[in-house]
């Protein structure tokens, strides 16, 4: 029969009778007034195809498969339409499928006229036939490298070409849906996966998302290409599903081999593993090589199922290798790997069946796809089984660690402190056996040699004397900062009262002291209560030098968040605008209780009033950090 496709011909058909375009109003198929030339030889240009010998397409295989010897061979598609009307007639033209390349013109007087069209093929052709003429079109079709394509010959009409596109598959909306949403499943363990490749780093992870990411695409582009019919859709079927399946079993592998360290625990697997991965690595090569510069598409099949062969040989060498070692890692992906070339017979065996596609239970692809989720699902319960396991060893090892820094840490910390606390009594101790008791005697001194001279007043003498008090005051207030022994709250307070009131003693001004009975039992560092204790002596003073004051309150109080401690005289008051007089006493006063984390504040209120805020929370890390 495919003699009549070469050089040799028989006696050639008559051309067909013109299809009336105008009557056209939805589709027609045409395959018995259209003819077909093969050029099996490659020897032909297009200009030289109207002159050669057709034969009629409905002889020729009708609704088979192209054979394979035939499928990189040009083939050319000559119909006639006439257009009976008054105005110019659109149509499509539907030569079949699957095309890499459509290539439309026009026959006039025996001379080739290419018609314009898309770079791109979309499967379908455009024509337009002038009013009351009648016109001859050759269609160059050349067909994507795989077994799925056939050749039709449909006229379209315009309106009606997207009921045909609807209509290419009766199950084509099942597949299309079931594939869109088992690709979504598959984006979200993609996110899984590169979520803890982020965190832990391990490659493991970074494998299976990339597995998961080429079994993705192969079913999203599989269900959403199912309605098209254009270049893409043939280079997909013809390549790129191919290389995607390789390519994602090659990571499958990597994650394999990383996921149970085979390196490491099972050497003999590791190497089967890698000489596989690189055998499908160069398999695909070869078989990139033929498909892009080659026109051996029998050798390329062979490579494609070569390479499936090679995929499933070591699919059942690993699952037996997984149950003589009786790994549970081993075991999770021997069952995902189980489930897999299950779900893939099967598909091949309805493929060989060509069972009904009405439903889509009974579609190949189907099976494929319900594999290849299962299959990722088990290796992601195989994949969190060992993080887990991993991060509980992980978790043991840290706490175990952690307690023994934390307890270094704390019995050196303990140690500094004390020998901190210990040379603060030591020096306060000295401060006041030594400089307290030398500072005594110059006071005495003073006092003496002021008896002595009688009513001969010396001022110096005066000043020594009350500089020696004055010194005796700001020593004594240093050493019982300095002391450990007073780093409470209590004695604070009890040290600031007995100041005060011995301060106001031989004034006119009354001192009023308010203090809870129940103070809460606070830890209060030196450093703190010396800040206080300053802030508290310079207001004192200021309200002794300034104020015209006759009562003052010292009010200690406990809030609803914290404790308070306020100063209030009935003085002249302060204003707040204009504050040079007390400018750097105020400045060292605020200072001071920033440094301790005390909230100061100072207004005037019938007097002047200053007060010194904390928190509870503040509170608890009173002695802390603080030495």
């Amino acid at each position: 029969m495919f003699l009549c496709f070469t050089r040799a011909f028989t006696q050639p058909f008559p051309p067909a009778a013109p299809i009336n375009i105008d009557t056209i109003f939805n589709t027609r198929h045409i395959e018995e007034q259209t003819d077909v030339f093969i050029d099996s030889s490659d020897q032909f240009t297009p200009a030289e195809v109207p002159g050669q010998h057709f034969t009629p397409l409905n002889q020729f295989y009708p609704g088979k498969n192209i054979p394979d010897r035939l499928i990189t061979k040009p083939f050319y598609l000559r119909f006639s339409v006439h257009n009976n009307g008054k105005l110019a007639l659109p149509f499509y033209y539907y030569p079949g499928s699957l095309f890499s390349q459509i290539n439309a013109y026009k026959i006039e007087n025996g001379l080739l006229k290419k018609l314009a069209g898309p770079k791109r093929s979309t499967g379908y052709v455009f024509f337009e036939v002038p009013p009351e003429e009648t016109n001859t079109f050759l269609v160059e079709l050349e067909f994507s490298k795989c077994p799925f394509n056939m050749l039709r010959s449909k006229l379209i009409a315009p309106e009606y070409l997207s009921v045909v596109k609807l209509d290419l598959d009766p199950q084509v909306n099942d597949k299309k849906y079931v594939g869109l949403v088992l690709s979504g499943v598959l984006l979200m363990m993609i996110l899984f996966t590169l979520v803890n490749f982020y965190i832990t780093r391990k490659k493991e992870f970074f494998y299976n998302c990339m597995y998961s990411l080429c079994m993705c695409l192969l079913i999203f582009f599989t269900a959403y290409l199912t309605k098209s019919n254009g270049w893409f859709k043939a280079f997909f079927l013809s390549y790129f599903d191919l290389f995607l399946l390789i390519i994602g079993t090659v990571f499958y592998l990597e994650f394999t081999r990383c996921f149970l360290n085979t390196k490491v625990a099972h050497p003999l697997l590791d190497k089967f593993l890698l000489v596989e991965a690189w055998v499908l690595l160069a398999l695909m090569g070869i078989y990139s090589f033929l498909y892009f510069f080659t026109d051996q598409y029998r050798l390329q099949m062979l490579l494609e199922n070569s390479m499936k062969v090679v995929i499933l040989v070591a699919g059942i060498v690993y699952i037996v290798a997984s149950l003589l070692k009786k790994n549970r890692l081993m075991n999770y992906l021997a069952t995902g790997t189980s489930v897999q070339i299950l779900f893939s017979v099967l598909s091949f065996i309805i493929i060989l069946l060509r069972t009904q596609k009405d439903y889509i239970f009974t579609s190949a692809i189907f099976y494929f796809e319900m594999g290849v989720i299962i299959s990722v699902v088990f290796f992601l319960l195989g994949l969190t089984y060992k993080n887990r396991q991993e991060l509980i060893e992980k978790i043991k090892d840290q706490e175990a660690m952690k307690l023994e820094v934390e307890k270094k840490g704390f019995e050196t910390k303990l140690a500094v402190i004390n020998a901190q606390q210990e040379e603060r009594n030591r020096i306060s101790a000295d401060m006041h056996d030594d400089l307290g008791a030398g500072m005594t005697t110059i006071r005495l001194y003073s006092e003496i040699a002021k008896n002595k001279i009688g009513n001969n007043s010396m001022p110096e003498i005066d000043k020594i004397s009350s500089s020696a008090d004055e010194l005796l005051i700001k020593m004594n207030a240093i050493i019982w900062s300095m002391s450990s022994s007073n780093d409470s709250l209590g004695n604070m307070v009890a040290y600031i009262r007995s100041y005060a009131q011995e301060y106001f003693e031989d004034s006119d001004i009354i001192c009023q002291i308010s203090i809870p009975e129940d103070l809460p039992d606070l830890e209060v560092s030196g450093e703190i209560r010396r800040n206080i204790f300053l802030v508290v002596k310079e207001a004192l003073h200021n309200i002794v030098k300034h104020s015209g004051a006759s009562v003052v309150n010292i009010i200690l109080q406990q809030e609803p968040t914290g404790l308070s401690l306020t100063i209030r005289d009935n003085g002249k008051g302060i204003d707040v605008e204009n504050i040079r007089l007390f400018g750097n006493g105020l400045k060292n006063m605020r200072k001071r209780m920033e440094d301790v984390d005390i909230a100061f504040s100072i207004s005037s209120d019938h007097g002047t009033v200053i007060r010194l805020f904390r928190t509870f929370r503040d509170m608890a890390n009173l002695g802390r950090g603080d030495q």
